[in-house]
C-alpha cells in the first residue's frame, strides 16, 4: 500500500520555521532557551528548530534528548544533568497522539523550577485523553483512532510524514 503523505519536506520545513517564529515571538526576553528532544524523531525536529532559531534571530540554545519507551513511559532520563531553574525548556517531539508522551517527557523538569515548560510537536492529533495540549503544532490533523502519523527523519532533517 502506497504511503500517505500528509507532509513532504518542503511544507515540513515551512512549518518547522513558522514555529521557530512563534518561539522567538513567545520568548523574545530570553537569553537561552533548552530544547528536549523526545528520542528519536523529536530529537531531530528539536535540531532543525535550534538551527531556525540560531539563523533568524541568533537565539542561543541548548540542546537535549530525552529517552523514554512511549508505550511504557515510567522511566525518563536525559542526556544530560543541567539546571533548569528560572530557564525556558520546550519539550519536543514528531507527533502528540495522546498527550501522554508528552505529559511523561515533562517528569524530569518538574525535580527543578523552571520559568516555563513548553511543548512543540510537528503533527498534533485530535485525540489528547491527557491534559497535555501542545503549545507549537506544524500540523493538525483529525484522524481515526486506527490510523497512525509517522514522521520519516535522517539525522539532521524531517522528510515527510504520513498517514497510515
Amino acid at each position: 500500500m502506497p504511503k500517505k503523505y500528509i507532509l513532504d519536506r518542503s511544507i515540513a520545513d515551512k512549518k518547522l520555521r513558522r514555529m521557530a517564529l512563534e518561539i522567538i515571538e513567545h520568548n523574545q526576553d530570553e537569553k537561552q532557551v533548552i530544547l528536549a528532544g523526545i528520542r528519536e524523531s523529536g530529537s531531530v525536529v528539536a535540531k532543525c528548530i535550534q538551527r531556525l532559531l540560531s539563523d533568524i534571530a541568533g537565539m542561543e540554545t541548548e540542546l537535549i534528548s530525552i529517552s523514554l519507551d512511549k508505550k511504557e513511559p515510567r522511566e525518563v532520563t536525559l542526556s544530560k544533568k543541567i539546571d533548569f531553574n528560572d530557564r525556558v525548556v520546550i519539550v519536543v517531539d514528531d507527533v502528540a497522539n495522546s498527550g501522554r508522551t508528552l505529559l511523561y517527557a515533562m517528569k524530569p523538569f518538574l525535580e527543578y523550577h523552571p520559568k516555563k515548560i513548553q511543548t512543540l510537536v510537528l503533527v498534533g492529533r485530535s485525540h489528547n485523553s491527557f491534559p497535555v495540549h501542545p503549545d507549537y503544532v506544524g500540523l493538525t490533523i483529525a484522524t481515526t483512532l486506527q490510523e497512525h502519523i509517522y514522521v520519516e527523519v535522517d539525522e539532521e532533517s524531517v522528510l515527510g510524514a504520513y498517514m497510515k
